[in-house]
Order: structure tokens, then C-alpha cells, then sequence
């Protein structure tokens, strides 16, 4: 579930420069591709949108799409 948490702070406790420079330009090509904001799904997961599923056994719920 998404959480109010800053994705700036996570990023920002990316230490080792290569990373971080991935993280950034991840962020980047996500938030362009999908067309949404990156969100904090839990403590470590940067999310992109959401969905809603439903199975034929008639099974739901929401998930990340990151």
C-alpha cells in the first residue's frame, strides 16, 4: 500500500554515487514512461500508479505498478 513517506528522503539515503545517479535517472524515465508520480510503497519500494485486480474465483485487491 502506498504510503505518505517522502521518495526524495529515500533517494536521498542512497550513499553509493552510482546508485544514487541510477536511482535518479530511474525515477526519471518512470515518472515519464507511466505518466505518474513515483510513491513510497512500503519502506523501500518507489511505485508508479496503482491498479485494481479481480480474478474469476472473484479474488481482488490492489497493487503497485512499479
Amino acid at each position: 500500500m502506498a504510503t505518505d513517506a517522502a521518495v526524495r528522503t529515500f533517494l536521498d539515503g542512497v550513499t553509493h554515487p552510482v546508485r544514487r545517479r541510477d536511482a535518479e535517472t530511474l525515477l526519471a524515465l518512470m515518472e515519464r514512461a507511466t505518466g505518474e508520480p513515483a510513491r513510497m510503497w512500503g519502506s523501500s519500494i518507489v511505485g508508479f500508479g496503482a491498479y485494481h485486480y479481480k480474478y474469476a474465483s472473484g479474488r481482488e485487491g490492489d497493487g503497485a505498478s512499479d
